[in-house]
C-alpha cells in the first residue's frame, strides 16, 4: 500500500499494512511501525484506537518511552490535551533523575531515566511505547512512574506480543494495542502474512 494512501473502509488496524518489514538483518527489530506515522489518517486512527479503552479514565499526563514512543506518546497527549513526559535512555537529561536498569528486546542491559520535577504522588499516567516485545522496557517505565508515587492508568502500544513480559503487562494493567485478535498469532510469530505482497 502507498504510504500516504488510506482505504475507504478504515477498520481497526488497517494502518498495520503500512508497516515495513525488516530488510537489514537480525540486529534490527523485525519490522518498522514508524511508517504508519507518515500517513496522517493512519496516525489519527492509531491514536484513536489506542485511546478507546481509556475514554472513562482520568489521565493527568502521558509518558512515552525513548525513542519511538515519543512520536506516538506525543500524538496521544495532544489528542487528549494533556502534557507529555519523555522517559529517556540514561545520560540524556541534564536535570535530577530517577534511574532504572532493564533488558531490552535484544537482551542487552540498559538504563532509563525519568526527571523528578514533573510526576507528583497521585498523578495518573498513561504509558505509551511503539511496540512491546519482551516487556522489559515497559516494565522499567512502570517501575519508575510508580516509584515516584504516580498511578499507571494503563499501557498503550501499536502491538503487545504475548511473550512472558507482554502477558504480565496484560494481566496487571489496563492496556490497549492496535492488533486485531485475528492478527495476534501472526504478530507473536513475527510473521505478518500481508508482508508477502509488500511493495508488489
Amino acid at each position: 500500500m502507498d504510504v500516504l494512501a488510506a482505504p475507504a473502509d478504515r477498520r481497526k488496524g488497517w494502518y498495520l499494512s503500512l508497516m515495513a518489514p525488516n530488510t537489514k538483518g537480525p540486529m534490527f527489530a523485525w519490522l518498522d511501525p514508524s511508517r504508519i506515522y507518515c500517513n496522517s489518517l493512519a496516525l489519527a486512527d492509531c491514536v484513536s484506537d489506542l485511546l478507546s479503552p481509556f475514554q472513562r479514565d482520568t489521565i493527568d499526563l502521558v509518558a512515552g518511552i525513548d525513542a519511538m514512543g515519543f512520536i506516538l506518546g506525543a500524538s496521544v497527549a495532544t489528542t487528549l490535551g494533556k502534557g507529555f513526559l519523555a522517559i529517556r535512555k540514561a545520560g540524556h537529561l541534564c536535570v535530577a533523575t530517577q534511574n532504572q536498569t532493564y533488558s531490552d528486546y535484544t537482551g542487552r542491559e540498559k538504563n532509563m531515566e525519568i526527571r523528578l520535577d514533573v510526576i507528583k504522588p497521585g498523578m495518573r499516567v498513561l504509558l505509551v511505547d511503539q511496540w512491546i516485545e519482551t516487556g522489559g522496557t515497559m516494565k522499567a517505565a512502570i517501575q519508575l512512574v510508580e516509584r515516584l508515587g504516580a498511578t499507571v492508568v494503563g499501557v498503550a502500544a501499536v502491538a503487545i506480543e504475548n511473550t512472558e513480559g507482554g502477558k504480565w503487562i496484560k494481566e496487571n494493567y489496563n492496556f490497549s494495542h492496535c492488533v486485531p485478535e485475528e492478527l495476534q498469532s501472526q504478530v507473536d510469530r513475527k510473521h505478518l502474512e500481508f508482508f508477502k505482497s509488500f511493495n508488489s
